[in-house]
């Protein structure tokens, strides 16, 4: 159920999202607010919710593929990973709480069913190692690693990344590739306390980290974003 927007001038951005074999993904943007029936498609990712003339995001609903959204403009800043669900609120999607904005956002890879990933403790892939594979680590101190992590090599599958233990504070995301300093993966330090893996929905029916009941029959492909107060 959406939040009870009633007395609040909204804006509701559907994502549809069609699989194509050889050509990727392909997206298309209706917007609906009570100004105007416009309309906009979008073929890839989007740099700027303003130019779509969403300046506030308060609730967001993922009915297909793994995204990530950010703070600022350009795919920059704080990063919000959102797996196919509802995100009825702001701290439905981070528990960080440093800022409220939501300005960008794109699909996230996802290349394989698997997942492998290495963990260094020092630059260009130096020091300790830690391998994880199909496993979500909700404290890396638990697995005798420490929080120190300063590389990575994603080999297989996407995965985000937690400042704290029990996945909380700020979100880093892995994609498929090497990872020679934290600031390749938009940390400003090498700390890094959980990890666990991005689930699509090409492989996991679920789709998602936590749902509570899967949908027997699963609706058109979309994502929605309302504008909040």
């Amino acid at each position: 159920m959406l939040i009870d927007w009633s007395g609040e001038d909204y804006l509701w951005i559907i994502v549809t999202l069609v699989v194509l074999c050889t050509c990727g993904l392909q997206f298309f943007i209706n917007c609906l607010d009570s100004h105007s029936d416009g309309t906009h498609s979008l073929q890839t990712e989007c740099k700027d919710l303003i130019e779509k003339n969403l300046e506030k995001v308060g609730s967001i609903i993922v009915e297909s593929c793994p995204w990530v959204a950010f703070e600022q403009k350009g795919f920059l800043g704080e990063q919000f990973v959102l797996e196919k669900g509802e995100y009825p609120r702001w701290s439905s999607w981070t528990n960080s709480q440093s800022s409220y904005c939501l300005l960008s956002m794109r699909p996230l890879r996802v290349d394989s069913a698997d997942h492998k990933l290495h963990l260094f403790e020092n630059c260009s892939f130096a020091g300790r190692k830690m391998e994880i594979v199909d496993d979500d680590i909700p404290s890396l101190w638990v697995h005798g690693f420490q929080d120190h992590v300063a590389s990575a090599k994603a080999v297989n599958g996407t995965w985000v990344g937690y400042m704290y233990p029990g996945y909380r504070g700020y979100q880093f995301v892995f994609e498929h590739g090497e990872y020679k300093h934290w600031n390749d993966w938009g940390a400003t330090e090498p700390q890094l306390q959980s990890i666990r893996r991005v689930r699509d929905m090409q492989w996991h029916k679920r789709g998602c980290f936590t749902v509570p009941v899967p949908d027997p029959d699963p609706a058109p492909s979309a994502l929605h974003l309302l504008r909040g107060a």
